[in-house]
């Protein structure tokens, strides 16, 4: 079985089991940084520039010097040279930029590359039973709250992985949020689709992570003859749609096969999605 690979931004590779984060680090003692994770796909970095792009945007918010985009570039170059690409043809990379060691003012950084889990391969091929979660506030509201930081992706992710948790103790396999009005958000590490009519809606990225996916479908929809919608939507629509969907960069698409135990219809959509995003095959 391939392991787990460390690079350091310089292309050092390291042992993943070597220290490399300080006890002070404030990405250990606060979750104070950022963190973008790709898919690597037979030695085929996903999105790259956008992801960090997307990294530099998350880092501005939380007023961390800009990530080293070069570093990152070698690292993540140094890690997929060294991969065994015909033992694991599906990897995922993950870029971290914390503030560093306290009170220092020097940034730590590193890439991480592993084999992509098998729970998110199952996903993908069988489905997601999800629940649906309230929030606690309305995506106008966090927008005009810039310390919440509404659509960055921070290191700070226990309420994401409690969410998460509770689903799976209640026999779901991940969780959609939703706001105090019922409006859908999206989940602790994805983006909801929804086939309405034969139509695609995703809701407004307002207070929301900007999907990457999402984007990529945008952009490569209207060559497939698909329609997608950023427009509000309730929960009550899952009550009315053809289908819905997960998207993420690794899981990339995972049929909702149900609702807070309420079963969905398998879109027509389905196949011709998986093609415009490019999933696998198993």
């Amino acid at each position: 079985m391939v392991k787990k690979m460390l690079a350091l931004l310089d292309g050092t590779l390291v042992d993943p089991a070597q220290p490399i984060v300080r006890a002070d680090d404030e990405g250990v003692l606060r979750g104070d940084g950022v963190f973008e994770a790709l898919l690597v796909v037979e030695a085929q970095m996903r999105d790259l520039d956008a992801h960090l792009a997307r990294l530099a945007v998350s880092a501005a918010m939380l007023e961390l010097p800009d990530p080293d985009e070069a570093g990152f570039r070698r690292a993540g170059e140094a890690l997929v040279g060294r991969w065994d690409w015909h033992a694991e043809r599906e990897a995922t990379l993950r870029f971290v930029w914390t503030r560093g060691p306290e009170g220092a003012g020097r940034p730590n950084a590193w890439a991480l590359l592993s084999p992509l889990d098998e729970v998110t391969r199952r996903q993908r091929a069988t489905g997601v039973q999800v629940l649906l979660l309230d929030r606690g506030f309305e995506p106008e509201q966090v927008e005009s709250l810039p310390w919440l930081l509404p659509g960055a992706k921070s290191l700070s992710y226990a309420i994401n992985m409690a969410a998460k948790r509770h689903a799976h103790q209640q026999g779901a396999d991940d969780v959609v949020f939703c706001s105090p009005s019922g409006k859908l958000l999206e989940g602790p590490t994805c983006s909801v689709v929804l086939d309405i009519d034969g139509v695609l809606h995703t809701p407004p990225v307002e207070g929301v992570l900007r999907s990457i996916t999402v984007q990529t479908l945008a952009r490569q929809a209207p060559a497939a003859g698909l329609e997608l919608c950023f427009s509000p939507l309730e929960r009550s629509d899952f009550a009315r749609c053809r289908g819905a969907w997960l998207l993420s960069s690794t899981r990339i698409l995972s049929r909702i096969t149900q609702a807070d135990g309420d079963r969905l219809p398998a879109s027509l959509l389905d196949s011709t999605l998986k093609r415009v995003l490019g999933v696998p095959s198993v």
